[in-house]
């Protein structure tokens, strides 16, 4: 699991090849496998393949989002917050378990932010994804995730580049 995440970095480009259905399956299977506060599991997750869509969402904020447009899936992931408050934390070890899955399966994977962020128009991000999707009302958006099969490679961050002063032995 160390190597796992030795190697797990953001990839921003992907080859122009569909991701394999198994391994979406299995994907899916990850994000649902993710705990969940109280087990409420608040989390829903929209398997995005449609190219017109994946364009659509990568200009949902005003930067930092446009490599969707050329990844093969894009995976939203959203929360009720009806059924939980802790949506947010749910959806984070969802798409952390997401990413996590794309990295053993040999595929890329890039975090859009959506939650707090602003479309160029000055409405936010959430309301573009709420509206392209058509997205029951009381779901929100926290990020959509890209993955595909990488373009390009990226060195695992070297261990003294890490910041171990952040970590505290009390």
């Amino acid at each position: 699991m160390l190597d796992l995440l030795r190697n797990r970095r953001s990839i921003r480009r992907y080859e122009p090849r569909e991701v394999e259905p198994a391994f979406v399956e299995q994907l899916k299977e990850a994000v649902l496998r993710a705990p969940s506060s109280r087990n409420l599991r608040p989390t829903r997750f929209y398997f995005v393949t449609d190219r017109e869509r994946l364009a659509d969402l990568a200009h949902a904020k005003s930067a930092y989002g446009e490599w969707l447009a050329k990844a093969p899936l894009g995976v939203v992931v959203c929360g009720d917050e009806s059924v939980s408050d802790c949506w947010i934390e749910d959806c984070s070890i969802a798409a952390a378990f997401l990413q996590l899955m794309a990295s053993s399966l040999g595929l890329g994977s890039c975090w859009v932010q959506i939650r707090a962020r602003m479309h160029a128009d000055g409405r936010p991000a959430e309301d573009h994804v709420r509206e392209s999707l058509e997205l029951p009302d009381g779901l929100r958006v926290l990020c959509v995730v890209a993955l595909g099969h990488p373009a390009e490679r990226k060195d695992a961050i070297a261990a003294d580049a890490l910041g171990w002063d952040r970590i505290a032995d009390i």
